[in-house]
C-alpha cells in the first residue's frame, strides 16, 4: 500500500509539471520513485507516465506542430532508442547520471542568468537529428529522453507553441517507441503493469491543471520555467548518481 501511494504521488506532481511545460515526468517523479523502486521498475514507469502525459496534451498543440521542423528530432529519436535499450546492461548508469547532471545544472543554471541567450541557427536538420538521437539514447536507457532536445528548442529560439510543439510530438513518438521496446526485450513485469494502472488515473486531473496554466505562460516566462526544470532535472540526475 505505501508503495501504491508513492507511486500515486510521483504520478500527480510528474503529471502537473508535464503538462505546464511538455516534458518533465521524468524528473519530477524521480524525486519519489527513486528512492524506494528498483531501477527497472523506474524507468518504464517513467516513459508510460510521459506518453499518457503526452498524449492528454496533444490537441492543446494540434495548430503550432509542423511535420518538416519535427521530422528530423522523430528519425533522430527514434534510431537512439536501441542503443539506449542496449546500454540498460553493459553501462554503468551511475556515471551515465553524474555527467548529464553535470552538464545539464552548469550550463541551464548559466542560461538562466544571461540577459540573452544564445542562439543556434547552423547546423540545420543534421544538427536537430544528432541531438535527437541523444535523446532517443537517453530515452531508452532512463526514460529521460526530454533534456537535450528540449535545450536545443530553446536555443534555436523558435517561439515558445513551436518549441513545445516539437519536443512532445519528440518524446510521444521516443516514449511510445521505447515502451514497446521494452515490452520486446523482457524489461517489462506483472509488477510494472499493474502500477501502470495506479499511474495513469492518478496524473489525469494534474496534467489537465499543468495545461491550463501553461496557456497563460508568454515566451520569457516559459523560457525561465524550463531552463529553472532542465537545472533541477540535472540535479536530481546528479543525486541519483552519488548515490548509485
Amino acid at each position: 500500500m505505501e508503495t501504491i501511494a508513492l507511486v500515486a504521488a510521483g504520478a500527480c506532481v510528474a503529471g502537473f509539471v508535464q503538462g505546464m511545460t511538455g516534458f518533465g515526468f521524468g524528473m519530477a517523479s524521480m524525486v519519489f520513485w527513486s528512492w524506494t523502486l528498483a531501477p527497472d521498475m523506474v524507468a518504464p514507469l517513467v516513459v508510460f507516465g510521459s506518453l499518457v502525459g503526452q498524449l492528454l496534451g496533444l490537441g492543446a498543440l494540434r495548430r503550432a506542430f509542423n511535420l518538416r521542423r519535427a521530422l528530423p528530432f522523430l528519425i533522430g529519436g527514434a534510431l537512439g532508442i536501441p542503443f539506449g535499450v542496449a546500454l540498460l546492461h553493459d553501462i554503468d548508469p551511475a556515471h551515465f547520471k553524474l555527467v548529464i547532471g553535470a552538464v545539464l545544472v552548469v550550463y541551464c543554471l548559466s542560461l538562466l542568468f544571461v540577459a540573452e541567450l544564445p542562439r543556434i541557427r547552423r547546423g540545420g536538420r543534421m544538427a536537430d537529428a544528432g541531438v535527437a538521437w541523444i535523446g532517443g539514447v537517453m530515452g531508452g536507457l532512463s526514460g529521460m529522453s526530454a533534456s537535450a532536445p528540449t535545450l536545443w528548442c530553446v536555443l534555436r529560439g523558435w517561439p515558445r507553441d513551436e518549441q513545445r510543439a516539437v519536443f512532445q510530438s519528440f518524446n510521444l513518438t521516443v516514449h511510445a517507441l521505447t515502451l514497446t521496446a521494452y515490452g520486446l526485450s523482457g524489461v517489462l513485469t506483472v509488477e510494472t503493469n499493474r502500477l501502470f494502472l495506479v499511474v495513469a488515473p492518478a496524473m489525469l486531473v494534474p496534467t489537465l491543471l499543468g495545461l491550463w496554466l501553461y496557456r497563460r505562460f508568454d515566451d520569457v516566462l516559459f523560457r525561465k520555467v524550463v531552463l529553472a526544470l532542465l537545472a533541477i532535472s540535472g540535479a536530481i540526475l546528479l543525486v541519483s548518481g552519488l548515490r548509485g
